[in-house]
């Protein structure tokens, strides 16, 4: 048994089986209109994190209406990427929702901190998370990973050609394309002030 203490950002992505063989060539154009409201939903995130971080600072506490929009804006982004590029492990269409939808193959989860540390807000969003941005970068493509065309959407695209052929998803790929988003949004939701817990350098959760 690990005695590991659980983390507390998690992700969860359930592969459809089985996938549409051709289907993933039209999700660019399928997924516009959340791509549109995201472009808006992370704006409102920056300006929620700022709010966050001068609240963190004074009181040590993250607002939890401005916690839980932020947390919306996370799940509501690996829901889209993982029915596209960053996982395409679903034709089941994204809910336009911020919350946790039961039914939908894939959810994210961020536990509330009842108390942050007033300090590390100062330096954990930049300094401390520097060599994890460097490899969600390599993950997601750009410092960060928020430039696009990374590790993950070539593997995704490349299980989607395997798919196409032979009308299965490989397995190992996919969970290794789930654990690289896995890594990636643990460490958006530790820059974004969600947690003081560090985090793992580990695709998996235990």
């Amino acid at each position: 048994m690990s005695d590991q203490v659980a983390y507390p950002i998690s992700i969860r992505g359930e592969l459809t089986q089985p996938p549409s063989q051709g289907w993933w060539l039209l999700k660019w154009l399928l997924a516009i209109p959340h791509y549109i409201i995201l472009v808006f939903l992370w704006i409102a995130f920056c300006v929620v994190w700022v709010i966050a971080f001068f609240a963190i600072l004074f009181t040590g506490k993250y607002p939890r209406g401005l916690f839980d929009f932020n947390v919306g804006v996370l799940r509501w982004s690996w829901r889209v990427g993982f029915y596209s590029y960053q996982a395409l492990g679903t034709d089941k269409y994204p809910p336009f929702t911020l919350e946790s939808v039961d039914d939908y193959p894939a959810d994210l989860q961020v536990e509330y901190p009842e108390k942050l540390s007033q300090g590390l807000v100062l330096v954990k969003w930049w300094l401390l998370a520097i060599p994890h941005l460097i490899i969600v970068g390599l993950f997601m493509g750009g410092y960060g990973g928020r430039g696009g065309g990374g590790l993950v959407s070539i593997l995704a695209i490349i299980a989607a050609i395997i798919l196409l052929f032979t009308g299965k998803y490989p397995e190992d790929i996919f969970k290794l394309v789930v654990g690289m988003n896995r890594w990636s949004y643990r460490v958006y939701a530790y820059v974004a002030l969600m947690t003081d817990q560090y985090p793992p350098f580990r695709l998996w959760d235990d």
